[in-house]
């Protein structure tokens, strides 16, 4: 009883980690190279890079959980996922979000 708790636990927790690290990929993405670099953040080739291992990793832990066998468990590459696609929404995305589009925004919003 105690085991199937954790286990759909941890299968809806993988589920979300793959989810924010999709979601962290597809906006990395469809964001203009020159924002990265106008930002000063690291460059777009290496978050592609870092965000597509880790949605690879969180795809697997979270198919794990539904027949995979032992891919199921909480592992380094699963938390490194998360904590790369954390980073990314939390520090790069803000940084990134207008930056390429024109007009006239500024760093508050439009003037």
């Amino acid at each position: 009883m105690i085991t199937f708790g954790l286990d759909l636990i941890f299968a809806i927790l993988a589920i979300i980690a793959f989810g924010m690290s999709v979601w962290a990929l597809v906006h990395a993405l469809r964001t203009p190279t020159n924002a990265f670099i106008a930002a000063g953040k690291l460059q777009k080739k290496w978050w592609l890079l870092i965000l597509g291992l880790g949605t690879l990793f969180a795809f697997a832990t979270a198919w794990g959980y539904f027949g995979a066998s032992g891919l199921a468990r909480l592992n380094i590459f699963a938390i490194a996922s998360v904590i790369a696609a954390g980073v990314y929404l939390a520090d790069v995305k803000p940084a990134v979000q207008g930056m390429g589009k024109g007009g006239n925004n500024g760093p508050y919003g439009p003037w």
